[in-house]
């Protein structure tokens, strides 16, 4: 039962984390964000959020930079908008699957073009 909550809260967290980075934060180095998922420990005392940025490896550092930079003020209105005794540490990490995933498709389109050639 415990578990459930726990998935539910994250899911929770990564709705409105989303509308919170694309409406609210005002840093100019915040590119295209993607909140992708969160994990919440079981005390919620921390939640990790997967993030995917389009964009350099430099913009990704500065997206960072500047997420860390506003993480207080994520916090605060994440304890507004979800009632918790509380609010867990957010924790960014990026979430290269996305990145991963369009790495595997551009290999099986060449092999694919190479077995077309013959």
């Amino acid at each position: 039962m415990a578990k459930i909550r726990v998935e539910r809260v994250g899911e929770q967290i990564k709705k409105e984390l989303s509308q919170l980075i694309q409406s609210e934060l005002k840093d100019p180095r915040i590119g295209f964000i993607t909140v992708t998922g969160v994990e919440v420990t079981g005390d919620l005392s921390q939640a990790r959020v997967y993030l995917s940025v389009l964009g350099s490896e430099e913009q990704k550092e500065e997206t960072l930079k500047a997420l860390a930079r506003g993480k207080g003020f994520l916090r605060s209105e994440l304890g507004k908008r979800i009632r918790f005794r509380h609010t867990p540490d957010l924790i960014f990490k990026f979430d290269s699957s996305i990145e991963y995933g369009s790495h595997i498709e551009s290999l099986l389109d060449q092999l694919n073009q190479g077995k077309e050639s013959r």
